[in-house]
């Protein structure tokens, strides 16, 4: 038995999915889940938000999600589970606490697939209109059930060939733009960047709630950490790594747009409706060809490489809440082949294609479906700094003020300050989603099922065995205290 598979012991659980996954094929899973040119479909959008600050409505979303990556990376050292948001917040605060969490990342992750879909058949179907929408929600849905029911290392070797086709569209995109640029088609200007005659606060975060659309999926990697042969310090890494490169792609492909858009102040003036601003610029760098490719290369990497490694997501999410048994038991059940929770994947394949049918049939389907997405995501990651908080400085009591305190803290006052500025649709939605949790779980307390999770005590109290030390050290190459050292088996004294 690996120390990997005896730290999962030491949570209540045995392993049961594969270790595959190097630092290459999670660095991999997570540019693909976030998409190295997913700006090229929302770009229009950002930009009318921002007044045409595109670049700096990205800077803001790096950078805020930077201390989440920040977050992450503290709560996967401490347990290196499949879940999420919903383990670290459930370990790290309450189990009540964790469910709630999971709750509004569900909305994210059951959502992100439907939407990702969505997206890649309008785009196709505008494309080839011969193809009706519903045929390439239903071709894309069965592909990559069909590859993800193989195995986690079949779905990681696609991912990484899809990733160098979008790579290699990428790079020709801005090599041709820079060029246009240089020989006088388009006007360079600092203006994407900062623009004082259309600067104020509320638009520039306005703007990053939107644009932080394109940033989810560096956390997903965090659900592969029983899959991860390098345990979380590869997937700490991973997920920091994912994050810096591609928010230096968005920054640098959305620049280049910026300076090649034929008429800014009609698109901000008039948004982006179509979804066609970003193949405009390719169009006016180099002509329709570029605007094909780029358009066609977008549609493709959302509705397969993207929304595959988004099933996985979501599937491993399930897999932990159920094996918790705060879901069906069924969705737990783990291929005895393939070592991949085959229910749950089925079952995130069937919600994708119903929801995506209905959403299909709205004019404002795509919408909807972005702005719970984001709503999802940014209150979860509010939870797991509130997580790194409480479990370092209150039930461990660190004093690593800077790791366990002032990062997490600023990172949830800049996700505060993007949630406010949200659309209020958004926000109100997002509200009903949270409202039914609450109800949900009072529900579970009413009929005598409180959340609980494996490994801690019934009364919500810490781990039962052991837990890790806050100040990072290690004792015998492991993450978890050993038996000699101070506070190693007073998992429940600070709740």
């Amino acid at each position: 038995m690996s120390d990997r598979d005896g730290q999962l012991q030491e949570f209540g659980y045995s392993q049961q999915l594969r270790r595959e996954l190097r630092l290459r094929h999670l660095l991999a899973y997570g540019l693909v889940f976030m998409v190295p040119i997913a700006p090229m479909a929302i770009y229009g959008s950002v930009y009318a938000a921002s007044g045409g600050m595109v670049v700096g409505a990205y800077i803001v979303g790096v950078v805020a999600l930077g201390f989440t990556a920040w977050s992450y990376a503290q709560m996967v050292d401490a347990f290196p589970l499949s879940g999420s948001v919903y383990n670290f917040a459930g370990r790290g605060i309450s189990a009540p606490v964790g469910f709630l969490a999971g709750w509004m990342i569900l909305l994210d992750y059951i959502l992100v697939p439907t939407l990702l879909y969505l997206v890649a058949s309008v785009a196709l179907h505008a494309t080839v209109s011969v193809v009706p929408v519903w045929v390439w929600l239903i071709g894309f849905v069965a592909a990559n059930t069909v590859i993800n029911t193989r195995g986690i290392k079949v779905t990681a070797r696609f991912t990484i060939l899809m990733l160098a086709a979008e790579l290699a569209v990428l790079a020709l995109y801005l090599g041709i733009g820079i060029w246009a640029v240089a020989t006088g088609k388009g006007q360079f200007s600092f203006d994407p960047l900062f623009n004082t005659d259309t600067f104020t606060w509320s638009l520039l975060l306005g703007a990053a709630a939107v644009a932080v659309l394109s940033f989810l999926g560096f956390d997903a990697i965090s659900t592969l950490a029983e899959e991860s042969r390098g345990g979380s310090r590869a997937v700490g890494l991973a997920m920091a790594a994912a994050l810096g490169l591609a928010g230096v792609l968005f920054i640098a492909q959305t620049w280049v747009a910026a300076m090649l858009t034929p008429d800014g102040a009609a698109l901000v003036a008039g948004g982006d409706p179509e979804g066609t601003a970003f193949y405009d610029t390719a169009r006016a760098a180099a002509g329709p060809w570029l605007a094909t490719v780029c358009a066609v290369a977008t549609a493709i990497a959302w509705g397969l490489p993207d929304s595959m490694v988004a099933q996985v997501a979501v599937s491993r999410l399930l897999f932990a809440m159920a094996r918790d048994k705060q879901l069906p038991s069924f969705l737990a059940k783990v291929s005895r082949r393939h070592n991949v929770p085959t229910n749950a994947i089925l079952l995130v394949a069937v919600l994708s294609l119903g929801l995506g049918l209905v959403m299909a049939a709205r004019a404002d389907g795509i919408t909807v479906l972005a702005g719970l997405i984001n709503f999802g995501a940014l209150t979860a990651f509010l939870t797991l700094h509130a997580a790194v908080v409480w479990y370092y400085l209150i039930r461990r009591r660190s004093r690593r003020w800077i790791a366990h305190l002032l990062m997490p803290l600023t990172g949830a006052a800049i996700l505060i300050a993007v949630i406010l500025n949200a659309n209020i649709w958004a926000q109100r939605l997002g509200g009903a989603w949270i409202t039914l949790g609450l109800i949900i779980l009072a529900i579970l307390y009413a009929t005598g099922r409180r959340p609980q999770l494996s490994g801690f005590t019934p009364t919500g109290g810490g781990h039962t065995t052991t837990l890790p030390n806050p100040a990072g050290s290690r004792s015998n190459g492991s993450p978890h205290a050993g038996p000699h050292q101070p506070g190693a088996h007073q998992a429940g004294a600070h709740r």
